[in-house]
């Protein structure tokens, strides 16, 4: 993970995971419970639970009980049971307390957690107690194992998958794969484009098998750290993150450490101890590599202070990046490595204990590791023209929240509190609007109803801070919007976002999204691509044109810091950047935890070359306010 001295990081939780922890419940499309993906790269935590007692993460505890909702799914289960697990699951992954930290031995610890009641405290005491969750292998036994694999399927859900079973005796991936070789004879009753849906989105499968999402990574990185600061004390001068995690990228595959130690065994043996592993790969004079109980590969390298900044620099990353500094230092007469800069001529080594000194060394200013991707950071830092890269503490507010009013897990109260704590000074509550398939959204009576609490929250905090009266208004398949005018007209501020009919055709989808761009009351486009990394693939929103209409009409444009959303990405954020469209970014917490997910939110600014001058929630409410086209029409 970045460090402190390059911007700021949310509080470590081991609550992570690769899908968002927020919804609970969430529309079908928005819902989609990956259960190897939340369990990092496979499902072992889950299907096979230990013998014995042992640590188990928050991430693999929420693993558990989304299982557990998915099968009873399956099953046709009391919906608010399901929802039950569902919630609890989310809440659990976004702690940023360890469950079984909290439960120290007596399940009446357990629900203090909201969300957790006596039936799922006394499961999970269970699991913490034996390692065993007799509820789990009772409700598994009842359904053909494979079922809940093919939920991994984008677009397919547990009545489907019950569907598939139950009229179609299909119980695995494979043997739906093998079905669709002849659907007109194994899957009589299917509509063409089903099929079609079903054999795309098989197609896409294999394309998310490898690798994890950077939140689930940096957390479980971060509890490696930990660990293995509490066990090597002093031997550990320095330890750092390397690769793709240090940069940010919204996908990891296996994990990098470096430490810095004139102790390398003592380092080398407190790393293949830790409790978070599960096999030792390979151990040698200054590099480890384990699998990790939740499956992921790290590898960790020891190497001489002295040594530290040329190692760092180039475990970090990318390879065209190195590549392009490699070629400058030569033309310097210089050979760099990961151990040293060498002079050709002479053999003499020049350490670096420091990473500035390594773009020092060839007359570059350091780059943010953010920025190492071969994409013109290299020219801007030999020209001194980097830029200042925005953070998370530029932030002054969030514009997409959401409360119990809808799909939110806590009170309005409640997540202001958890904004304020956090040093913002404005939140927009945008809870769903009627149209949405989520549970409770508002309709023109329960919004008026919200108002009123907002007005006397807002009469409470005085000057200290301040709730927008917001919504996430759905933009219907036909472009028109789910609340009327008159209504719109009232909120502070209007976030407009597309979950339903994302498969439309790029033309159908970009006229639909112009159309609500060029509403009056329309101030932010929200997750405009609608991805969900790993379990759905971005629109085919024409993306140009977006930008185009949204500067010609003054729209805002969103960066959802949602771990499994991130969207716009990078490269998207730093074109409409370019193009001088305003962004924001935002957290959409559903808990007030959630506020931790601007920190992905600001990764991918950074890594989009974002400044504070292109991000408008920079700004204090009063001068962001003028901002928008509804008060400057």
């Amino acid at each position: 993970m970045p460090r402190k001295s390059e911007y700021a990081k949310p509080k470590k939780s081991n609550a992570r995971t690769e899908r968002s922890p927020q919804r609970s419940p969430a529309p079908r499309e928005e819902r989609k419970r990956i259960v190897p993906s939340r369990s990092l790269a496979n499902d072992s935590s889950v299907r096979s639970v230990p013998d014995a007692p042992r640590l188990w993460s928050n991430q693999e505890i929420a693993a558990l009980l989304d299982r557990i909702g998915d099968i009873l799914s399956i099953q046709g289960e009391n919906r608010f049971k399901i929802i039950a697990y569902q919630r609890a699951a989310d809440v659990i992954e976004h702690s940023s307390r360890g469950v079984q930290e909290v439960w120290q031995g007596d399940p009446a610890n357990l629900r203090a957690i909201p969300g957790v009641g006596e039936a799922i405290a006394d499961k999970l005491d269970e699991l913490f107690r034996t390692g065993q969750m007799s509820y789990y292998e009772k409700i598994r036994a009842q359904i053909p194992e494979g079922l809940v694999d093919m939920l991994a399927i984008p677009g397919v859900g547990p009545k489907t998958v019950a569907k598939f079973w139950k009229e179609y005796n299909i119980t695995t991936l494979e043997g739906l794969k093998q079905a669709l070789e002849n659907p007109e004879k194994n899957l009589a009753g299917l509509g063409a484009k089903t099929i079609e849906n079903l054999k795309q989105g098989i197609g896409t499968l294999g394309a998310h098998t490898t690798r994890v999402r950077l939140a689930v990574a940096s957390y479980f990185v971060q509890e490696l750290i930990d660990e293995l600061k509490n066990a090597c004390g002093d031997a550990a001068a320095k330890i750092s993150p390397a690769g793709s995690l240090r940069r940010l990228r919204p996908t990891i595959g296996d994990l990098d450490l470096l430490v810095a130690s004139d102790q390398p065994q003592v380092i080398l043996d407190a790393f293949v101890k830790l409790p978070q592993v599960r096999e030792v790969l390979a151990k040698g004079d200054t590099k480890a590599t384990i699998v990790a109980h939740n499956g992921m590969q790290a590898d960790l390298r020891v190497l001489e202070p002295a040594r530290w900044g040329t190692a760092l620099q180039y475990f970090t990353g990318s390879k065209e990046h190195n590549i392009r500094v490699r070629e400058l230092a030569l033309k310097k007469g210089l050979s760099l490595s990961e151990w040293s800069y060498t002079r050709v001529k002479s053999g003499k080594e020049i350490l670096c204990a420091d990473e500035k000194e390594v773009y020092a060394q060839i007359g570059m200013d350091w780059i943010p590791p953010e920025l190492r991707e071969a994409s013109g950071e290299i020219e801007a830092a030999l020209e001194h023209k980097l830029p200042n890269l925005i953070q998370l503490g530029d932030l002054k507010g969030d514009l997409q929240c959401h409360s119990k009013w809808s799909d939110g897990s806590a009170t309005i109260r409640e997540m202001a509190e958890g904004a304020r704590q956090r040093g913002l000074h404005y939140i927009a509550i945008t809870d769903h609007s009627q149209g949405l398939g989520v549970a409770r959204g508002l309709d023109p009576k329960r919004t008026r109803e919200q108002w009123r609490e907002i007005d006397a929250l807002n009469k409470e905090y005085g000057d200290a801070f301040r709730v927008l009266k917001s919504v996430e208004v759905e933009i219907r398949a036909d472009g028109t919007l789910d609340l009327p005018d008159d209504l719109l007209a009232g909120y502070d501020i209007v976030l407009a976002t597309t979950h339903s009919a994302l498969n439309q055709t790029r033309e159908k989808i970009t006229q639909r999204v112009v159309a609500a761009l060029r509403h009056p009351r329309v101030d932010i486009f929200g997750h405009p691509t609608g991805q969900l990394i790993g379990t759905r693939e971005p629109s085919a929103l024409d993306l140009e044109e977006v930008f185009r209409v949204a500067l010609e009409t003054g729209t805002l444009l969103e960066i959802d810091g949602t771990s499994d959303r991130m969207d716009l990405n990078d490269v998207n954020a730093r074109r409409a950047a370019e193009l001088g469209v305003p962004l924001v970014i935002d957290s959409d917490a559903h808990h007030p935890d959630g506020f931790d997910d601007l920190y992905w939110g600001i990764a991918m600014a950074r890594r989009a070359w974002l400044t504070k001058a292109n991000v408008l929630n920079t700004l204090e409410w009063d001068e962001l306010r003028k901002q928008l086209k509804r008060f400057k029409g």
